[in-house]
């Protein structure tokens, strides 16, 4: 992986802007908190730590017992800043009596893992999409509280959640936040599957993605539907006196909080007001507003619940294997068109509200490439005898409903080569119109460049109407749309 940075809740221009204050009390209590945020991420890059497996939990590292379901270890720092502090309590044990640890396991004495932000980020990841724990493999959720003295922020440190008290006067308790808290254990996911670079818009994409799984874990906590949730990441953890309603909007980033003391909330919703920066290592925390934004806007353009919508396309890209390190916000954007259509089909509401969404926010969809974290294909020895030239595309009327259609298969063992040049308008009326919504969707635009191997076809589609002609190999094409091109390959 590539990230050795402290994912902190509450970013860095926040905290410097309150440390500028002229009150002295609200200043002294976020200087403290930036220099222990600097320390500790200081501490950890000098360590080389790397955000693979995190360890076992330090009371039970024996791995997963009996049905799955969180095993959640709480310590306490007592103000301290040497973790993981003492164990205050484990599964199974009664409550402490300490709001800030209780409540990271509030219900566990009815027996409940849904009622708490360690115990609903677990069961968010295992009942929406099968992955049990943040590695996939029960890993334990290991927390600690009361860390620093009135500490202004929590954070995921590559092992375990770490929870401050608030100054008491902008910020209270970190605990009592549930997207917080799936918010940081998200980002540990992110470690174990894409492993995010944290700078510019791959650092970005770490951040929305921690929001947009936060924001699911409430969602799915309370029962709401995306059109009726806040869409607010951090509620609750202001005091009553600042005028905002949490850190952030995806519904409508820049408006989460508008402070005489906190200023104003900097978010873009859309690349016009993108921010360059070197601040914030290259405004991770600023410029995910954007992706958060067409989250939201595909998600309530999905309906429903969003982590069965919208959620499952963004968790089928973080953990599918072709997500870059290093990817941007175009790439995102491309492999989540092609994620919507692979599990929804093609042309779907499912995937033009994808689309739509990316179009809205201003992110044009980009080409995939293989992640250079996962293993790069060899390349096949070429073929003794080089493959005929392709025809060149065929030349027809405006409109896809009218234009021609080139469709050819090459390669495979055998080494044989099949094409089809049609009419859209004369093919059969339900391949008619799934040819036409794959060409108004754009997906074909997003496939990766095809490598060669003696046992995968390559496809080639060529419509001169919609000015394309794309080549894409059979391993990276949804089910649905190969089914396409061989349907209309073979007909009689």
């Amino acid at each position: 992986m590539h990230s050795s940075s402290r994912f902190c809740i509450v970013p860095p221009y926040l905290l410097r802007h309150l440390a500028a204050h002229a009150d002295d009390a609200v200043a002294t209590r976020a200087r403290a908190s930036l220099l222990l945020d600097d320390t500790h991420r200081r501490r950890r890059t000098a360590a080389g730590v790397a955000p693979t497996r995190p360890p076992t939990s330090s009371v039970d590292a024996t791995g997963p017992v009996g049905p799955p379901g969180p095993r959640r270890t709480i310590s306490d720092v007592r103000g301290g800043t040497a973790l993981p502090g003492d164990v205050v309590r484990t599964e199974g044990a009664a409550p402490t009596g300490d709001a800030a640890a209780d409540t990271l396991l509030t219900l566990l004495k009815q027996g409940s893992a849904e009622d708490d932000g360690l115990g609903a980020t677990w069961a968010l990841f295992h009942d929406s999409y099968g992955r049990d724990s943040l590695d996939g493999a029960g890993l334990p959720l290991d927390a600690s509280v009361h860390f620093g003295r009135d500490y202004d922020n929590a954070f995921w440190d590559g092992s375990r959640m770490v929870f401050g008290d608030g100054d008491g006067r902008i910020f209270g308790r970190f605990t009592v936040a549930v997207d917080v808290i799936g918010h940081e254990l998200a980002h540990g996911v992110t470690e174990m599957t894409a492993g995010l670079v944290y700078q510019g818009q791959s650092g970005a994409l770490n951040e929305s993605l921690s929001d947009v799984f936060g924001a699911l874990v409430k969602q799915r906590l309370i029962g709401q539907r995306a059109a009726d949730a806040d869409w607010l990441i951090g509620a609750g953890l202001f005091l009553p006196s600042v005028r905002g309603s949490a850190l952030r909007s995806m519904k409508a980033p820049g408006t989460a909080y508008d402070d005489p003391v906190l200023g104003r909330d900097p978010q873009p919703a859309t690349m016009a007001d993108y921010v360059q920066t070197d601040d914030d290592n290259g405004g991770v925390h600023i410029n995910s507003g954007i992706p958060n934004h067409a989250f939201y806007l595909a998600a309530t353009g999905i309906g429903g619940f969003a982590a069965e919508g919208a959620g499952q396309v963004w968790y089928d890209v973080l953990t599918g294997g072709q997500l870059a390190a290093g990817a941007d916000f175009a790439a995102f954007a491309g492999l989540t068109t092609l994620a919507a259509a692979s599990r929804f089909g093609p042309g779907s509401a499912q995937q033009q509200a994808v689309a739509a969404a990316w179009q809205q926010v201003g992110v044009a969809v980009g080409a995939v490439s293989t992640s250079p974290s996962q293993p790069t294909p060899v390349p096949a020895p070429a073929p003794s005898s080089p493959p005929s030239s392709p025809p060149s595309c065929p030349a027809g009327p405006a409109g896809p409903a009218s234009g021609l259609l080139l469709v050819q298969r090459t390669g495979g063992f055998a080494g044989l080569r099949l094409e089809r040049e049609i009419e859209l308008e004369s093919l059969p009326r339900e391949q008619s119109e799934q040819w036409q919504a794959l060409l108004r969707s754009g997906l074909l635009l997003a496939l990766p460049e095809p490598q060669s191997a003696p046992d995968r076809y390559v496809y080639r589609v060529c419509c001169p109407a919609v000015d394309l002609d794309v080549r894409a190999g059979e391993q990276h094409l949804p089910p649905a749309v190969l089914d396409t091109f061989e349907q209309t390959l073979h007909l009689p």
